[in-house]
Formats: structure tokens, sequence, C-alpha cells
């Protein structure tokens, strides 16, 4: 005949149960999925460094000036995708992408910048022509390829603040609005940039058109679309504020 457990043994059997129940009344957790995380981006590796430039007013002619002559400097240390002057939304200013492998990439690209003595050297010239630098670092979001232009155009660069909660909250619709804009052939898309570093929830969109009226008709016409019409009802409830500047490319841009 099996004796009885003790008192300790009884407690410590009891403990275990109770343990047990209390890992099965756990809800199960539901991993959140999104088109746009931004995860997949760092397994990539490949980021974007958004560059915006505030021009001393009557000084844009001659930056641009100097920065045509020593630009190749600067070129032998990474890669330029485009370089840009605002038209309109803005005076006086200038945006650039660069592209890098990963961020090992660019730190590294950094440091032979700073030791390249010629590229210093006109950086000192260049410099004092601006009063005021913006830099951001971004992913292309996962659904977007960078694009190029079919021939040489304008471009024009909306930047959505977005509200907190990232692309698990707003990713979808906000693909959704920007499927029904290219699927009509309204306009080209170059790029979505999703923000890692600078204003959190800021993506960037780069278009291209063959030129400033073109854009209007394609905006009028777009916005006579009951789909597009739809998707940008759907995505605007996740929207803080939006801008635009209408960009033309440099003779020395890449991206014409």
């Amino acid at each position: 005949m099996l004796s009885s457990p003790s008192a300790p043994v009884l407690c410590l059997l009891r403990r275990i149960a109770g343990a047990a129940c209390k890992i099965r009344r756990q809800p199960t957790l539901h991993q959140v999925c999104s088109p746009f995380a931004t995860g997949s981006r760092q397994d990539v590796g490949t980021i974007y460094e958004l560059r915006t430039y505030d021009i001393k007013p009557a000084k844009t002619k001659e930056f641009l000036e100097l920065v045509n002559k020593s630009i190749n400097i600067r070129l032998a240390h990474s890669e330029m995708i485009g370089f840009w002057m605002a038209e309109f939304g803005s005076m006086n200013k200038a945006f650039h992408i660069w592209k890098y492998d990963n961020f090992a990439h660019r730190a590294a690209a950094r440091k032979a910048v700073v030791n390249d003595k010629e590229w210093q050297e006109k950086l000192t010239t260049i410099l004092p022509l601006l009063y005021k630098q913006h830099m951001e670092i971004a992913y292309l979001v996962p659904w977007c390829e960078l694009g190029v232009s079919p021939k040489p155009g304008v471009y024009e660069l909306v930047t959505y603040q977005l509200k907190p909660g990232g692309p698990a909250l707003w990713g979808k619709s906000f693909k959704a609005a920007i499927d029904a804009h290219i699927s009509k052939g309204y306009t080209k898309l170059i790029g979505v940039f999703h923000t890692e570093y600078g204003a959190l929830n800021t993506v960037q969109v780069l278009w291209w058109y063959e030129n400033p009226d073109a854009r209007a008709a394609g905006r009028h016409d777009a916005h006579e679309d009951a789909r597009v019409v739809a998707a940008v009802r759907e995505s605007v409830q996740f929207l803080e504020s939006q801008k635009n500047m209408l960009l033309i490319p440099t003779s020395f841009s890449p991206l014409k």
C-alpha cells in the first residue's frame, strides 16, 4: 500500500498544478504582419540618405556651379541616386539621395570623405553658401523597388507625416493609395522611403512626370478616378500632415 504524500510534497504539487493552469489560461499571441514593416528592410540592409540643403538667397547659382565642378570627387566614395533643386513648394533648396549597402558601408564612406583632402577643400567654398542642412536615413518600403526615369522630366517629392503606430497601423491603406495612383498610369513612381532616423512615421514618395503640365493633368484625372478617391479616403485617416515640392534635376543628377 502506497503511503500518502507528506505535507511539503502536497504543497509543491499544488504549486506546479497552479502554474500549469496559469499557462493554459494565457491568451494566444497573434503576430501583427504588415506589407510595410521595417524589419525586412533591415534584413536587406540597403539604406538611403536623404539630404536637404537650404541655400542662402542669391547664392543658388554659385552653389550649383561649385557642386557641378566638384561632385565627381564625392562620387568616388558612394553612389548618388539623384540631385534636384526645388522649383515649386520651396525656394533655394537642394535635395539629394545617396545609397549605401548598409550602415557599415555608410560609416566607411563617411570616413573616406572626411579624409579626402581634395573634397574637404571644396567644401570650404560650398558650405558658406548654405544656412541649414537636414538629413534622414530611410529604407525603401518592402513592396517598392527604386525606379528610373524613362526620359528627362521633373519630379514631385511628397512628404507624409503619419500618425504614431507605425506601418502596422497605416501600411496597408497607404500602399493601396499609392497603387491606385500608379495603376492608371497617371504618374511614374520612383521610390517610397520610410524614415528610420529622423522624423518617425514619415514617408517620402518620389514621383516622375514629363513636365509640370503633365503632373497637373495627371492629378486632375486621378481626382476624378473613383478607385483613387476611395483609396485616399481610406488612408487619410492616418495622416497628420503632408507637403510637396516640384523638383528639377541638376545637370549632374543621375536621375534626369
